[in-house]
Order: structure tokens, then C-alpha cells, then sequence
């Protein structure tokens, strides 16, 4: 099992880089919906310390299918008492929504797109109720950014330039599902038998939810702009877009993420078998 560590002390959290800048205000905006527990399983300013502190684990040990992405599994079944294929489920929609939260949100704010390598990307795994299954940080920042922004210039801010919008969202894409998430399903598929369109409507309920929780503009932009994304990701027919209660965007699941399966069952918010 996964032993869960303490996270780190402010003292030990890094400075922000500045090509990540519109990505933080973007999750502050997310806090600033939610509150706190909208942006917990996102390390702040992203980037682990010098040195990696202990209890975080590469993401490559999760996509490589072998005794850690069993780890994983066991933590959510100990976590929400669920059977394996709930647990696989939830794991994987806590890992999708965490893990695209920051690309969806640069992206859409600032035409930024943090590059996932899963050499990169770090993982930290909780049982306890009080925290986040899991909580992401990076080991360095790396970037893709369109030609002409500012940090373009900077060999050491900017690691990739697209020389157009398509450009970028096929790098987008390409390290978000291609390169990180597709080599994980197709890993948690042998493990436990879920549909590949059960688990890719969590990624686009987690690409939806990033953009009208994070993405302060009129409903319209929101809708506008996570309809890019989808397309963009192949993920178009997986969420609706509906008007909420208060004006703002609503987002409903043509899929389910099984909540409803646990001992205390849950219905999501957006759940497909929530009454219209």
C-alpha cells in the first residue's frame, strides 16, 4: 500500500515560475468559486522543491500497469469502500480532473499548456478523508506556447512554440491524452473491465468543469471555449452544456463515474441519472 505522506510546509513550496502565472490565477479563480477544496489536489505554484521530497511517485509508475497502479486502486477501495471496478473509476477521475485542471486552465487563459511527461509528472496518494486522493506536482516546469507570446523568446520558459491555435491544441492533446492518459486507461483496463467511453466521459466532465470553474468570462466564452477543448481531445459527444440555476453554465454527464455504486452512494451534481 501507498503510505501517505504530509504535504509540504510553506516554507518548502517553490517559488512560481513566471510562464505558470496565468495558470495560479487561474486556479485562485477556481478558489475563489469553491473555496480551498476546489484547488487541493493541485501542489501550489505546481512545482515540487529541488531534490523531491519523499511519498511522491512518477506518473510513469502508474502507466506502466505494474504493482503502483495496484496500489492506487487498493487506496480507493480503502478510501470510499468501493468494489474494484467504483474504485478504478473514481481513481481515474480524480486522476483526470487533477491532472488536466492546469492544462485546460492555460490553455484557456493564456494559450500556455504545461507539458505532462509522465518522467514529470508526480503523484502523491491519501487514504485519509481529510485530503485528496491524490495530489499532483510537477518536477519542472516545461511549457508548449504559441509563437508570439512573450515568453516565447526564452529557451528556458517556453519548451515548445506552436505556430498556430491547431498546432497548439494538437500538443495539447498530445500531452494530455496521447502521451499521459491514453497509456493509463489502456493499463487500467486490464485491471478492471470498464468501458473506454465510461472513462473518457470523466475526462471530458474534468476538461468541462476546469473551464466554468476556472475561465472568468461570459457563459457563452465558457461554453465556446470547452467546446474547443473537447473537440479538440475527441471528447465532444461525452457532456451538455445547460444554463445553471444562477445564470452560470452547467455541466451534466452523458456517463457515469459509478459514486452512486458506493456503500454511501453519491450523485454528482452534473450525473447523467440526475433528472433533467
Amino acid at each position: 500500500m501507498i503510505a501517505a505522506k504530509p504535504r509540504l510546509s510553506p516554507g518548502l513550496v517553490p517559488a512560481l515560475v513566471p510562464g505558470l502565472v496565468p495558470v495560479e490565477n487561474a486556479l485562485a479563480a477556481v478558489r475563489r468559486q469553491r473555496g480551498p477544496e476546489g484547488t487541493r489536489g493541485v501542489l501550489p505554484g505546481l512545482l515540487l522543491p529541488a531534490g523531491e521530497p519523499d511519498g511522491w511517485l512518477p506518473a510513469e509508475s502508474f502507466i506502466a500497469g505494474g504493482d503502483r497502479l495496484d496500489d492506487l486502486l487498493d487506496a480507493a477501495k480503502q478510501r470510499w469502500g468501493a468494489s474494484p471496478h467504483a474504485a478504478a473509476a473514481l481513481a481515474w477521475r480524480s486522476y483526470t480532473y487533477w491532472l488536466a485542471l492546469p492544462v485546460v486552465l492555460g490553455w484557456a487563459t493564456a494559450r500556455r499548456v504545461p507539458l505532462l511527461d509522465p518522467d514529470d509528472v508526480r503523484w502523491q496518494v491519501s487514504v485519509s478523508h481529510d485530503r485528496p486522493l491524490l495530489t499532483l506536482g510537477l518536477r519542472r516546469a516545461r511549457l508548449a506556447v504559441l509563437a508570439g507570446d512573450p515568453i516565447a523568446t526564452d529557451p528556458v520558459a517556453a519548451d515548445h512554440l506552436a505556430g498556430s491555435e491547431p498546432e497548439l491544441l494538437a500538443m495539447l492533446r498530445a500531452t494530455l491524452r496521447e502521451q499521459h492518459l491514453d497509456p493509463l486507461l489502456a493499463a487500467l483496463r486490464t485491471r478492471v473491465n470498464l468501458g473506454e467511453r465510461t472513462l473518457l466521459g470523466s475526462l471530458a466532465s474534468a476538461v468541462a468543469y476546469a473551464v466554468v470553474r476556472g475561465v472568468e468570462a461570459p457563459p457563452a466564452d465558457q461554453v465556446m471555449a470547452a467546446g474547443t477543448l473537447l473537440t479538440a481531445l475527441g471528447l465532444t459527444d461525452l457532456v451538455d452544456f445547460e444554463p445553471g440555476p444562477n445564470g452560470e453554465v452547467a455541466v451534466r454527464r452523458r456517463t457515469c463515474c459509478l459514486a452512486f455504486t458506493l456503500p454511501e452512494p453519491k450523485v454528482c451534481s452534473g450525473c447523467c441519472l440526475r433528472p433533467a
